[in-house]
């Protein structure tokens, strides 16, 4: 089969193709054809070491999310699916164990699928983690982004008020989904005063200063949220909020109707570009790469 690998750390370009073994599924595991797989910020450290607990072996694959359909195992063949997975996903076939694959709804395309897999589950997580409801006004730091973008929806549903930041030409976007936008970085504080709201929790998807803006601006550091910074979680006393992978929590998630995530499709052929996109941290909704199976 072919997969996506690369021989050493470094930037997006060291991402090559190579012809590897067609992996066989053992009991309990299910063999998919990959349609589409997300790429995420875990696949940028990974792919330049700077995740040392991940222990590359070269040639090493990539890729967490996927969606596909069921080629044999103990889901019958053809069934559309989408789940987590462990740097394997970015590859025309992958083996998963039966009990982690997530029957995909016929509401979503392949592409939509593979993108909802880890932000559905990290923004539902944190959202219930931080006990986000009614008459709670969410300081979200990067609305726009895949996580922030399911994160704002479900605070919405759940009752919040939500101020996102984001750039300039996200705003109107934030606006769609229901949320005040702000720009972010220099002026936040001012700028999140100025709508006559007061932050009561806060969800950093951002890193940086945001939790430290989030304090600033009177939310209590048990109730400041990160899913990416763990040392300024920890000089400030906020908290670390990344729920762990649960097929039940995906399924619940991804069935919601009305959901929305902006998908920024590019052919696998292209996958340095959707690296170099993701690394960037630009840009609404999320990155997926697609194999070209099922067209």
């Amino acid at each position: 089969m072919r997969a996506v690998v690369f021989d050493r750390y470094g930037p997006p370009d060291v991402l090559r193709f190579a012809d590897l073994p067609d992996p066989e599924p053992q009991p309990g595991e299910v063999l998919i054809q990959v349609y589409a797989a997300g790429v995420q910020p875990f696949d940028v450290a990974v792919r330049t070491g700077r995740m040392p607990w991940v222990q590359a072996r070269f040639p090493q694959q990539i890729g967490q999310e996927y969606s596909g359909v069921v080629i044999k195992g103990d889901i019958p063949p053809g069934t559309p699916v989408l789940g987590s997975t462990m740097l394997n996903a970015v590859a025309e076939k992958l083996t998963v164990p039966a009990e982690n694959v997530v029957i995909k709804p016929d509401h979503l395309d392949f592409p939509t699928a593979a993108g909802l897999v880890a932000a559905s589950q990290t923004a539902s997580g944190a959202i219930e983690e931080l006990e986000i409801g009614t008459g709670d006004v969410l300081l979200l730091h990067a609305a726009a982004g895949s996580v922030g973008t399911i994160a704002t929806q479900l605070a919405i549903r759940a009752g919040a008020t939500v101020i996102g930041t984001a750039s300039p030409n996200n705003h109107d976007y934030l606006r769609e989904l229901g949320a005040l936008p702000v720009a972010y970085r220099s002026g936040l504080i001012e700028a999140v005063r100025a709508t006559g709201l007061r932050p009561t929790v806060a969800l950093d998807a951002a890193g940086g200063e945001a939790i430290a803006w989030s304090i600033a601006l009177g939310v209590p550091a048990e109730r400041v949220g990160t899913i990416v910074d763990d040392k300024a979680a920890a000089e400030h006393g906020a908290r670390v909020v990344r729920a762990g992978r649960s097929p039940q929590r995906l399924a619940e998630t991804i069935n919601i109707a009305g959901l929305r995530m902006p998908i920024r499709e590019f052919d696998w052929e292209r996958v340095a570009e959707a690296h170099a996109t993701v690394e960037s941290r630009h840009g609404r909704g999320k990155v997926v790469v697609t194999t070209g199976a099922g067209e």
